[in-house]
């Protein structure tokens, strides 16, 4: 059986559309940075910063969550995630 996952989207993340598969033959989810338009978020060369997503979920126990960057991103803006894949736990709160 598939879960099911409850997605709350915060304030900040209004009219964002919600992770999706955007292929038929994709496997995983695309998640978009919940920044507003009128304050975007502009790093400097070697910058790091923790993008929101707008989202709040809890992962069922026995699962996991990843976070991975589009390596089309990754090699045309050099934009990545430091820790690769990004783990989320079943436990985890914040």
């Amino acid at each position: 059986m598939t879960p099911t996952i409850p997605v709350v989207q915060l304030s900040h993340a209004q009219g964002l559309p919600l992770p999706a598969y955007e292929t038929a033959l994709a496997a995983g989810m695309d998640l978009r940075a919940a920044v507003a338009d009128d304050a975007p978020l502009t790093l400097a060369p070697m910058a790091r910063a923790m993008v929101p997503t707008g989202l709040s979920f809890a992962v069922p126990p026995g699962f996991e969550a990843q976070v991975r960057p589009r390596s089309g991103l990754a090699a045309k803006a050099g934009i990545t995630c430091l820790n690769t894949p990004g783990t989320i736990d079943a436990d985890y709160r914040g």
